[in-house]
């Protein structure tokens, strides 16, 4: 049941993303949190984004993709950390930190069968991507005006990470580009169980020594 309440949130994200995909279309939002200037600035020195709570970093390829803090998390364990949007083009990924309650292909599936029941949705069957060895994704369309992209893979700790990315269909090769290399740059941190596992062992006792 919790898998089913985690994967009916994901579809209502998308369909709140594709919303906002379709309102950047004819609306160039000014960014959050100050002028301009100052938002490029940062952005410009501030590409990687680490959360270490929930074991992951962004690495975003350009200055154009701005990173918004939401630290919102559902009631069944599913967070919602952050929101990229590309500045010009209104594409945006929204990322999604799920308990690992299945595996990223059975969460990708799921969400495939959720998205083909909503009003205007069309994807495509969800295969393995090279985000990881068990990467999968799939890409989807809404109408005519709006196209999408997931993309879910293992986290660490047992968590499962979900890329949604939503661009208007008339946008650039580039931007396309872009979002790829930005959910390339979605990945989870190292175990924090590798730091244990490192720890130098004692010599091993040469033939013939006493000990």
């Amino acid at each position: 049941m919790g898998v089913m309440r985690t994967l009916g949130w994901g579809v209502l994200l998308l369909s709140t993303a594709c919303g906002a995909s379709r309102t950047a279309v004819t609306k160039a939002e000014p960014g959050t949190g100050g002028s301009g200037a100052e938002d490029v600035s940062v952005a410009s020195t501030t590409r990687r984004y680490v959360d270490e709570d929930l074991g992951f970093e962004i690495v975003r390829p350009t200055a154009e993709w701005q990173l918004d803090e939401t630290n919102e998390r559902t009631p069944e364990g599913l967070a919602i950390p952050v929101i990229l949007r590309h500045r010009v083009s209104g594409a945006q990924v929204v990322l999604q930190v799920a308990p690992g309650v299945a595996t990223p292909t059975q969460f990708a599936e799921r969400l495939t069968q959720g998205l083909r029941q909503q009003p205007g949705f069309t994807t495509t069957d969800p295969q393995p991507i090279a985000l990881s060895d068990n990467a999968v994704g799939f890409d989807f369309q809404v109408g005519d005006g709006v196209r999408g992209k997931v993309a879910v893979r293992e986290g660490n700790s047992g968590r499962v990470l979900m890329m949604l990315a939503t661009w208007p269909t008339e946008v650039s090769d580039d931007v396309t580009v872009s979002v790829d290399e930005l959910m390339a740059g979605v990945r989870p941190l190292p175990e924090p169980s590798v730091a244990v596992r490192a720890t130098p062992r004692a010599p091993e006792p040469e033939p013939g020594d006493p000990r």
